[in-house]
């Protein structure tokens, strides 16, 4: 373990700074420490070295509000196997039984621990997020399966808009119930919307099947008066216009090898907040932690500009395989260039 003073977490006003490009002395980091498949299992106690580094954002996550799990449907669906070829609705016939069903927001059985943690949050003046993982492209697939939905988008788009109203009114209740019991700074959702060389759909597509959704959550984030997050893997590079209208504020991660982030900071730094995620599927795996340092001043460089404004994490979860020194070096470099970075602008 390196040996030298870690900083505390920035404040709530600092992280709000960040967001909304005002610089403040350090780049947030916000989901660095993401221990994805397999790592815990590897390293064990050895992570808890890490936790010294900070977590400049509380993070309470739930389950999706549109959670089958609790509700009370007449037919039997698959729960277990590879969520996007697993279904819940295999006939459009069951979609009024499934809306009718939904479960009451406010019945959301983690609230009880996210109002604990919350308000110790606002006690330390931290900033708080809440939110849950599946927006209109990740929860549908796992409620008709990956492949009906995408036909569905040609053959079904009646009964997509049916499903998508339904969703939308559902978030935003959920949003509403968050805001009065956590009092939060942002709110975190996820449609991993592209693959490696562009989106799982047509621009033209989103625009006239999810954006408008979009649009109706981002209202409500802004109403409630907070910051949009949204994590997509994947070229999402054609969406970002419709993204930014729709009101996201911060954007994760910008995978490498399908987003060019130098084009992407220079075409967008100055409309949204770019969560800048290092690469876990190479850099993480195969460098040197002399080249993740490398990389980590490289998307700092390449996204915390006058005009720009970024936070930095973990790409998506640091998997199995990862060497440890790897993971400090990545960490270390972000708190140490991030607040060097921060003071020569």
């Amino acid at each position: 373990m390196i040996d030298r003073e870690i900083p505390d977490p920035l404040t709530r006003d600092e992280v709000v700074a960040a967001v909304e490009g005002h610089h403040p002395p350090r780049i947030p980091l916000v989901r660095a420490k993401w221990w994805g498949e397999g790592l815990n299992e590897q390293y064990g106690a050895e992570l808890d070295c890490f936790d010294s580094y900070p977590d400049d954002v509380e993070e309470l996550h739930t389950k999706n509000p549109v959670d089958p799990g609790r509700m009370d449907l007449s037919w039997d669906w698959e729960s277990t196997g590879a969520h996007d070829s697993r279904f819940v609705i295999s006939e459009w016939a069951q979609l009024e039984e499934f809306v009718d069903n939904l479960p009451d927001p406010a019945s959301d059985p983690l609230w009880p621990e996210l109002e604990e943690r919350a308000d110790r949050a606002h006690r330390e003046n931290r900033y708080v997020m809440c939110g849950f993982w599946g927006l209109f492209f990740e929860r549908p697939w796992g409620i008709r399966g990956m492949e009906n939905l995408l036909i569905d988008f040609h053959l079904e788009q009646e009964n997509v808009h049916r499903l998508f109203t339904a969703m939308a009114t559902q978030y935003s209740g959920w949003i509403r119930e968050a805001t009065l019991r956590l009092r939060p700074h942002g709110f975190w959702t996820s449609d991993d919307l592209g693959h490696q060389t562009g989106p799982m759909m047509s621009p033209g597509l989103f625009h006239d099947l999810l954006y408008p959704y979009y649009c109706q959550v981002g209202e409500e984030v802004r109403g409630a008066g907070m910051h949009f997050w949204l994590h997509s893997c994947g070229d999402n590079t054609l969406l970002l216009p419709d993204l930014i209208d729709a009101g996201v504020d911060v954007f994760h991660p910008v995978q490498k090898h399908t987003m060019d982030e130098e084009a992407i900071a220079e075409e967008f730094g100055g409309e949204i907040t770019f969560l800048a995620g290092i690469d876990v599927q190479h850099v993480l795996q195969e460098e040197s932690p002399h080249g993740v340092r490398a990389e980590v001043r490289a998307l700092i460089d390449t996204f915390d500009r006058a005009e720009g404004r970024m936070c930095l994490a973990a790409g998506n979860g640091i998997v199995a395989g990862t060497p440890i020194e790897n993971i400090e070096a990545f960490l270390d470099e972000a708190v140490v260039y991030g607040a060097r970075h921060r003071s020569d602008q």
